[in-house]
């Protein structure tokens, strides 16, 4: 069987389906068998969302099962588009819709989970002579309905294939080059890193960072899969996600990252309300940190855990907060890290609301209008834009 590449494009990859099938055909030519895993256009998604969301809270079962249903739908237009698009220059091309082959996920609507994927149907096709698979990413099915990863989810789809076929790297397509030690939108200082330790990566895309879904690189790093992360617009060295063993390149703080999508929720005594708080995490609302009578649950979940609580209970959500993440393994032990961060933020007289450390991540919780600021700042104070 021919060598099998994978390789993943991400929505606003797909603004440009001339340049993503050129790619593809270029491997083709080197006699590899390629699948392609598909995002929606970019923005499609949300769009699909905010209209389901117009008409209901989508609180039930029945409801999230029929917005499965409707978010699924643009990665189908993509693997058709797509799919036109590589046979129009000459690349015989199949698509893929994920009940067709079929990836069986579990029933938890909007947030399913991969429990197998048969990939017979693909083998098939490419010694029937096809050279290109293109799978609609995020999706499953489950009994008969089809069920989604959550957003963001076809680095998934693109791991978990490569994981079905035994190939050793993934290749995930995007509009940046790589990841970099910040946000360049607001840090155009922020360095590009050639490698980052699945550790790390974790921390940052759970912190904010939106290259790779969380779930997507705890499943690599579990099969020890190579995710490199590369522009679909610009011939350059991407990143490279591997263990930290194979990081050859040692940064004491590896990146920033920041998420404005926090609501900070502060109850007169927490200690009266463990009670609450496990009927919160009961009804799956994350919490992510917890500090005094205070803790940070997702800006999206307020509505949920305001449902879950009782009128008389006394408290107050601030959604007006951001999360500010200081990544690198070794920052918790390495006290020179925290001494610099509280400097900038007493320098800046900037009240920390909430903070919380690991072994690989400081996070402070402050007011949004500081955020964008105090993530150069910092940036700066660790000499991140210096290194080379």
């Amino acid at each position: 069987m021919d060598k099998i590449i994978i390789k993943k494009f991400g929505g606003t990859s797909l603004t440009d389906l001339n340049r993503v099938a050129n790619l593809i055909k270029n491997d083709i030519e080197k006699g590899c068998n390629v699948i392609v895993v598909v995002s929606a256009v970019a923005g499609f998604t949300d769009q699909m969302a905010f209209q389901a969301r117009q008409i209901s809270n989508l609180s039930c079962r029945q409801e999230l099962s029929e917005y499965d249903v409707m978010l699924s739908a643009g990665e189908q237009i993509s693997c058709g588009l797509l799919a036109i698009t590589l046979q129009s220059i000459g690349v015989n091309a199949k698509s893929w819709l994920a009940w067709q082959l079929p990836i069986v996920t579990d029933d938890f609507y909007s947030e399913s989970k991969i429990k197998t994927i048969k990939i017979d149907r693909v083998k098939r096709s490419f010694a029937e002579g096809y050279t290109a698979a293109i799978i609609a990413g995020f999706q499953g099915i489950n009994d008969d309905r089809i069920t989604t990863f959550g957003r963001g989810g076809s680095d998934i789809s693109a791991v978990a294939f490569t994981v079905a076929f035994g190939v050793r790297t993934c290749e995930i397509f995007t509009d940046i080059d790589g990841i970099y030690t910040a946000d360049p939108r607001i840090v155009p200082k922020a360095r590009k890193l050639k490698f980052i330790s699945y550790d790390e990566m974790l921390e940052m895309s759970s912190s904010g960072a939106k290259i790779l879904h969380n779930r997507s690189v705890q499943l690599a790093m579990k099969h020890n899969i190579k995710v490199q992360v590369l522009s679909t617009f610009k011939e350059v060295e991407g990143t490279t996600v591997l263990h930290k063993r194979d990081v050859l390149e040692r940064y004491l703080i590896t990146g920033i990252t920041y998420s404005t999508n926090e609501a900070l929720v502060t109850f007169t005594n927490l200690a009266n309300n463990l009670r609450t708080l496990r009927d919160i995490v009961g009804a799956n609302v994350k919490i992510d940190m917890v500090h005094g009578s205070s803790f940070v649950i997702s800006k999206f979940d307020i509505d949920l855990m305001e449902k879950l609580l009782n009128k008389n209970e006394n408290y107050a959500i601030n959604d007006n907060v951001a999360k500010i993440s200081i990544i690198g393994i070794g920052v918790m032990s390495n006290t020179e890290v925290m001494h610099r961060t509280l400097k900038v933020l007493s320098d800046k007289k900037i009240e920390i609301l909430a903070i919380t450390t690991s072994e690989i991540k400081i996070s402070i919780i402050v007011q949004k209008e500081y955020v964008v600021a105090l993530v150069k700042d910092l940036h700066t104070e660790y000499e991140l834009d210096m290194q080379h």
